[in-house]
């Protein structure tokens, strides 16, 4: 079992890596402590792996409530239902939620946890390889609203978070590709060194090879740990963290949550990230072709939607979190391993981007 602090003072946390994380209930009951755990799934991991792990939190009295899988339920709706069910049973602060389950799954739970009674503790426990890399560490937790991806919202750090690879392999082709749509993000933004091991490594990968899962996951939550340590509530340097989510946002906005996957909303907004670079003098075509060539070696998609216009796409970034004073914000790989947060794109960049 590998493991990593997220080194937040007195609000800090372990992340726990390996093959066995879903048994290892005496690591989890010391996390859980006093409280009562509630787990939190969806219909999709409740057959795989819910009874296990009530049976082995049974001398705690486990509850556990399930919602339906899609991108489309992290919502208020589902929000609401949750807290009701945590009320109808008589859950007070003494009550500890379990996220089972991929990012949607991880967000609303731990959105749930933010604002039930004002706080109780959660733990992330990822199943995706998405959620294992990045949502599930750093605290961000949110719902969708229809207007935008995550803008109802709270940053509210989990007690541990337990990866275990072996959840990788009954997660479908697309989902793990997905999932490397925000690995290859981290060698983008941080480390040059993952980006040429995602390159050299596209067999080993796809072949759920348990050394290179763990390096990589491993390696992607050490780099996340270090940003939110210094810049827990995204004022400045976990910005960068967001490559690729001002157009992939969009094109989730625009047509429909659910209908792209996340991952591959953000691998197509890198694409054009990298595109935008090249424009402003900051990559060589031949560094975009690079980008490009590893996100199609991991089965993700590089072209907007034939049917979204630039129009579509400005309507939804002007709703970025990231935007200031009206200002549509981006963050653009300046080489491998950095990237920058610009704040002078005109809209008409933007449509030629787009239109091109």
């Amino acid at each position: 079992m590998l493991k990593l602090t997220v080194n937040l003072d007195e609000r800090s946390y372990p992340i726990y890596i390996g093959q066995s994380a879903l048994q290892d209930n005496g690591r989890l009951i010391h996390h859980i402590g006093d409280c009562r755990p509630i787990i939190i799934t969806n219909d999709t991991i409740e057959p795989l792996y819910l009874q296990g792990l009530l049976d082995s939190l049974a001398e705690l009295n486990p509850l556990s409530f399930i919602i339906p899988d899609g991108e489309q339920y992290k919502s208020l709706e589902w929000f609401e239902k949750i807290s009701a069910f945590l009320l109808q049973n008589n859950c007070g602060r003494d009550t500890c939620l379990i996220a089972l389950g991929g990012g949607v799954v991880g967000d609303l739970t731990g959105f749930v946890a933010a604002c039930y009674q004002r706080g109780v503790p959660f733990i992330q426990i990822p199943t995706t390889l998405l959620s294992q890399v990045d949502s599930s560490v750093g605290g961000k937790t949110a719902v969708n609203h229809p207007l935008g991806k995550n803008m109802i919202g709270a940053f509210y750090q989990p007690q541990a978070v337990f990866i275990d690879t072996q959840s990788l392999h009954t997660l479908p082709k697309r989902e793990f590709a997905a999932g490397m749509a925000e690995v290859i993000k981290y060698g983008l933004i941080y480390d040059t060194e993952l980006f040429t091991y995602l390159e050299q490594n596209v067999e080993n990968l796809q072949q759920l090879n348990e050394t290179c899962l763990q390096h990589i996951i491993y390696r992607c939550c050490e780099i996340k740990a270090l940003i939110v340590a210094e810049d827990e509530k995204e004022q400045g340097l976990r910005a960068l963290l967001n490559l690729g989510h001002t157009f992939g946002h969009a094109i989730e906005a625009q047509m429909g949550y659910g209908k792209w996957l996340h991952g591959e909303a953000v691998a197509t907004g890198m694409v054009l990230a990298s595109q935008l670079a090249h424009t402003r003098g900051d990559l060589t075509q031949q560094d975009v072709a690079r980008i490009v060539d590893v996100i199609k070696q991991y089965n993700l998609p590089t072209e907007v939607p034939a049917d979204m216009t630039s129009e579509q796409f400005l309507l939804h970034m002007r709703k970025d979190k990231k935007n200031k004073k009206g200002t549509i914000r981006f963050i653009l790989p300046t080489q491998f391993g950095q990237c920058a947060l610009v704040d002078d794109v005109s809209d008409d960049q933007v449509r030629a981007l787009i239109e091109n």
